[in-house]
């Protein structure tokens, strides 16, 4: 039986083009692994990275473990220092050895200069908008016919957004 073929035909996955350019770009700023820009919520935590951004990476002259430099306001930077450690930990194993020696907290204000416009927050959805009743009612009016409940809500669902796109 011969192995099973990935059925591409001739396309390639956006991040096969892209990866190079990534890394390219990453180990430009000091990113030997540019999974710790993309995944920092991951590596760090979702708590820490709504805190904090990682700017650089610095290696000393003596070759004794680089520098991560992180960007967070001033407010949240003693809650950053004191989870340094652990911090530097986890970054670690993403690289799989010691890489990382140092923590360095830089801090900047929420608005100001270019550099220091930085959303720490991740945007949230707005829930409480909510769908108008009436593009709601318009929805469901028009997939009435349907008899298969489950493709009636999704057929609504699907309506209901198109009139909102629409209306807006």
């Amino acid at each position: 039986m011969p192995p099973p073929r990935a059925s591409t035909k001739g396309f390639k996955r956006t991040s096969s083009l892209l990866q190079g350019r990534i890394r390219e770009a990453s180990e430009s700023r000091g990113f030997a692994q540019s999974r710790l820009l993309t995944h920092w919520a991951e590596v760090a935590g979702s708590a820490t990275a709504e805190i904090s951004r990682p700017v650089e990476i610095s290696y000393g002259r003596g070759g004794l473990g680089a520098t991560l430099t992180l960007l967070t306001t001033g407010a949240n930077a003693p809650m950053l220092e004191m989870q340094k450690e652990q911090l530097r930990a986890r970054v670690n194993a993403v690289y799989g050895y010691n890489a990382i020696a140092r923590i360095r907290i830089t801090q900047t204000a929420a608005t100001g200069f270019a550099e220091g416009q930085v959303a720490f927050e991740h945007r949230k959805p707005d829930a409480a908008a909510g769908p108008d009743p009436a593009l709601r009612a318009e929805a469901e009016a028009a997939v009435g016919p349907v008899q298969d409940a489950g493709l009636r809500a999704a057929l609504a669902l699907l309506g209901q957004n198109i009139l909102t796109k629409t209306h807006h």
